[in-house]
């Protein structure tokens, strides 16, 4: 079929579909490509993407894709790391509507899910009951339920706990004929059983099957507790249990039916908990141990070596509790934990663990976590253990390929030596981590897949390997599953004929092989360049940046590289106490998440979207959402900047497109906002006047829906210097938006400043104040921020030499002089500004560290609700502001757990915007405003954020200078 025809069949196909459907339908090239990978190498364009909202939904495609000779892939979050949810298929992804608990017996302990519901979420929803879902896997904050029984995952505390096959009881599934069946425990007679005559028949034909083949499976698989390769024969066999059928599908991956509800084992939330992080001189001691201390009954004992150590302490999420657990230079680590319902059980182990470490030799080598917010840490930097490997920004990545593999304990030690040497013959390293407790280690070596030669290299380790492994009598797929990775390495590990029993299932369950083919059976081989992400004419051309990449590696100066770094891990995906990704936690769109934006970046620059991609409508749409928050510069473990990436997108479009009225509006606020305060009654009438709102937004594309920040015709115009001449000199940077629309914070900064003994010069130079070029930067017109960066570095330029404190009160502009000034202007000045640009609360909790603060302030009388803006979150700064305000006596204060407030700068003023805005507000900021006592005083340092507080509740937050000020035991005047 030529791409003419192809293009009108799969338009009849998505016209279809829309009209048997409530969900969507996605067929066009971006949405394709944004599903065409998953946390593997591989990428395979779908045919489209549907996404069901109802469970007739999911009927009627299945129904369409039979009729229409389709092939049918299921997809929750897509975190699968051998390729088991991309192919050539039509994807049905479960996990933006089909995601409920569905029924839950808390006596029984039971529960209903939806496929595509979350582990996090459904552990949130369970938990006022007191109790969980056990399979705690690393991804739990993105995995849905669905995927984790198709990958048959098993987790952190599977020792105590059991995989996925020990707690999914019962599945209903639709086959690949559209019949729709319950697979759970059959009775002894199935005609007893209420089921359609084509399920009963398949039942039938598989129980058959486990008679005639119980003596070859109940040989054909290693013994140990992590193996998940191919079907689960053995649950086809008929012992002491009856016979579950549920187990047949849970490590499928897909390709025998796809799920429409999952029913689950529930177990206790457990009471306490006792952390003992275990020091090893080598790592050949740590591997020793593990047998030893399982013996003392741990819920979980986990490797750490050193490599994932050191490059933790490289993200400065991590830093600091890394350095707080961490004792010496370990070569590895075994965080051993305790979970008995009695924490003085707890203790007695963790002290049986001290001392059967001294009896290893290895004396004092524990350090013991206690309280829960420590553990907590502890395993949040273990739980991301794959992200931080993949934080490497060579062009060599860890790989997963052989990082699933399980041995028996007693071979642990020799497994993984032997493995190091394999990978040192090759040219390679490996970094270790994982399930110590039951001999499953993820281990990555070191390759370059844009390489034949590192592709080959892949192959010759993983053979290698895998002898190595059934050597042992361990398992070559203990937890990640088959995929496109594992799954041709069946015949070797398992024998032809238990390969053909697995053939015989897959027919019997789908024998137009309709669902997800090519895994597990009749696989491609795992080194086929055509289907990796990285294909062999693979090929980045140069690109026009606008910022400084050098750091990472390929084309743009490097942008290449740092677009690359996404590896589809999904983090950005998740619901938690963190800021990423706000736009996601309201559409749960992959447009709209970082992984999303990051694929469609590096399909475009590659050349897979065609031409102009860059620069094209569709690239501007996958952006429009973004809302620069930083969250991902934090919180993604590999690093991902996609508020940084997004001005680039924004550059390459403003050169070859233009701006439009409304950027161009937002951009040089900066240089008409000296003539616009100056008539503030003119500039104004857009908010008072009938009908002005309305008019304008159809010019401007400013929303009717709410006012514009009102200008001030008292705008900030002093120059200094302000305070005693004999006090330490600082610098106060007054923004553009504290200056014209707020100028009381930049006064009340002064006055605690001035307070404190400081001499406070303003920064600037002469003519109209100096700026930090925000509003440049976020319409791309990165050539005019470049223009204020260099007056701005300019103008401070004799502060800077003389290392004095640059103190911001806007966040969004202050780290912008850390952030985007490093990346335009690169070299000495900017690095030393960057070194000394800080909030004023940083500022003022340093001089309190170094006991140099002398700012008298009046105990409180009212409590405070905190809302930290996106930046201050993402540099790690909010820690300062809550100090800072801490420096009142007798302080009050909550701070909300919330993502973005929505507003982010101009974007909540926008016309297309709006609507995203407030529901981003709505998700937790704006009820948690509206819930504060009357007499609670509302503290936000971030301008949006406080016009956003203001215009979705109706009440005024204040900044922190203006709450330091109003408990100033004496407040100075502020003059020159």
């Amino acid at each position: 079929m030529n791409s003419i025809s192809k293009t009108a069949a799969d338009g009849k196909l998505a016209m279809r579909l829309n009209q048997a459907i409530e969900g969507e339908v996605l067929f066009d090239a971006f949405s394709r490509g944004r599903y065409s990978t998953d946390a593997s190498f591989y990428q395979i364009m779908p045919q489209g993407i549907v996404i069901p909202k109802t469970d007739a939904d999911l009927a009627a495609i299945v129904e369409i894709a039979r009729e229409e000779g389709l092939t049918l892939l299921p997809r929750g979050g897509a975190t699968s790391q051998s390729g088991q949810s991309v192919g050539d298929a039509l994807v049905i992804d479960f996990a933006k509507y089909l995601r409920n608990v569905t029924h839950l017996d808390a006596d029984a302990r039971t529960c209903t899910v939806q496929p595509g519901i979350v582990l996090d979420e459904l552990n949130a929803q369970i938990k006022q009951h007191g109790l969980w879902f056990p399979v705690d896997v690393s991804t739990a904050s993105r995995a849905t339920i669905g995927g984790m029984a198709g990958n048959n995952s098993c987790g952190t505390r599977s020792f105590r706990y059991g995989i996925m096959r020990d707690n999914v009881t019962a599945i209903d599934a639709i086959l690949a004929d559209g019949t729709q069946a319950r697979f759970g425990e059959v009775p002894k007679r199935l005609d007893r059983l209420n089921a359609p005559s084509p399920a009963l028949e398949l039942m039938r034909d598989l129980l058959e099957l486990g008679r005639k083949r119980k003596k070859h499976i109940g040989k054909a698989f290693p013994e140990v507790s992590r193996r998940v390769g191919g079907y689960l024969l053995d649950g086809l066999v008929a012992d002491d249990a009856p016979v579950n059928l549920a187990k047949i599908l849970i490590g499928s991956e897909g390709t025998l039916a796809i799920s429409r509800a999952i029913d689950l084992k529930l177990s206790p939330l457990p009471r306490n908990k006792a952390l003992g992080v275990c020091h090893f001189p080598t790592f050949r001691k740590a591997m020793e141990a593990a047998r030893h201390i399982v013996e003392l009954g741990p819920t979980a004992v986990e490797l750490v070596d050193k490599n994932l150590i050191e490059l933790a302490r490289d993200i400065p999420m991590f830093r600091a509790t890394v350095n707080r657990f961490v004792k010496g230079e370990p070569e590895a680590l075994l965080f051993t934990e305790f979970a008995q319902d009695n924490q003085v059980e707890n203790l007695r182990r963790l002290k049986q663990l001290d001392e059967l470490m001294a009896d290893l030799g290895h004396k004092n080598a524990v350090v013991e976590a206690i309280g829960a917010e420590f553990q907590k840490a502890i395993w949040e930097v273990r739980k991301s253990g794959l992200n931080i490997m993949m934080s490497m920004k060579s062009d060599g990545k860890p790989v997963s390929f052989i990082e699933d593999c399980a041995v028996p304990l007693e071979h642990l030690a020799d497994y993984t030596e032997r493995l190091t040497e394999v990978f040192e013959r090759h040219g390679t390293r490996g970094t270790w981590y994982a399930h110590a407790s039951v001999g499953c280690l993820h281990v990555r070596p070191v390759l370059n897949l844009k390489l034949e030669q590192d592709a080959a290299t892949m192959r010759a380790i993983a053979e290698e390997a895998f002898e190595t492994v059934r050597e042992y009598k361990g398992a070559h797929s203990g937890e990640h599953g088959d995929g496109l990775v594992r799954s041709e390495f069946h015949e070797k590990m398992y024998g032809r004929k238990t390969v053909e029993i697995f053939e015989q299932v897959k027919d019997r369950f789908d024998p137009g092989a309709r669902l997800n083919p090519g895994k597990i059976v009749r696989a491609t081989k795992m080194n086929d360049r055509t289907l990796f992400r990285y294909q062999p004419d693979y090929h980045v051309s140069e690109i026009d940046t606008a910022f400084d990449w050098s750091q990472w590696s390929g084309a743009g100066n490097g942008f290449q590289g740092a677009v690359e770094m996404c590896n589809n891990n999904g983090a950005c995906r998740k619901f938690d106490a963190g800021v990423m990704c706000p736009s996601y936690r309201i559409t749960r769109n992959e447009k709209d998440v970082t992984r999303g934006r990051a694929n469609t970046l590096r399909l475009a620059i590659s050349g897979q979207l065609g031409k102009d991609a860059l620069t094209s409508p569709q690239m501007r749409e996958t952006m429009k959402h973004c809302v620069s928050c930083k969250a991902c510069r934090r919180e993604c473990p590999t690093g991902v900047d996609m508020a940084k990436m997004k001005i680039e997108v924004l550059h390459a479009h403003a050169a070859r497109h233009g701006s439009s009225l409304h950027d161009r509006l937002v951009a040089w606020l900066p240089r008409y906002a000296p003539i616009a305060s100056r008539l503030p009654w003119l500039v104004n009438m857009r908010n008072w006047v009938p009908g002005a709102a309305a008019l304008a937004e159809g010019i401007t594309g400013f929303t009717r829906k709410r006012p514009l920040p009102r200008w001030r015709f008292d705008a900030f115009r002093e120059k200094g210097p302000f305070g005693s001449g004999k006090g330490v000199e600082i610098v106060l940077f007054a923004d553009s938006f504290n200056r014209y629309f707020e100028p009381e914070n930049i006064r009340a900064a002064l006055r605690v400043l001035t307070a404190a003994g400081y001499r406070v010069h303003i920064a600037g130079g002469s003519g109209r104040p100096v700026c930090c070029g925000r509003t440049f930067l976020s319409a791309g017109l990165v050539d005019e921020a470049k223009s204020e960066a260099r007056r701005f570095v300019a103008a401070l330029k004799p502060h800077i030499e003389a290392g004095r404190p640059v103190i911001g009160l806007e966040p969004s502009c202050l780290f912008t002089l850390k952030d985007e000034f490093v990346s335009m202007l690169p070299g000495g000045d900017t690095q030393k500004l960057a070194a000394n640009a800080v909030l004023l609360e940083e500022f003022l909790v340093n001089e309190k560290k170094a006991r140099r603060l002398k700012l008298k302030l009046k105990p409180a009388k009212q409590p405070l609700l905190l809302h930290g803006h996106c930046h201050q979150k993402s540099f790690s700064a909010m820690a300062a502001v809550e100090a800072a305000l801490k420096l009142i006596p007798d302080i009050q204060m909550e701070s909300v757990q919330s993502s973005c407030c929505g507003m982010a700068g101009a974007y909540g003023y926008g016309a297309d915007s709006y609507d995203m805005s407030m529901a981003m507000g709505e998700a937790s900021l704006l009820p948690a405003v509206r819930a504060a006592a009357e007499n609670t005083l509302l503290v936000a340092d971030g301008f949006s954020c406080r016009h956003q507080i203001h215009d979705g509740t109706g009440r005024d937050a204040l900044h922190v200078a203006r709450i330091l000020d109003r408990q100033l035991v004496t407040r100075p005047r502020n003059r020159e």
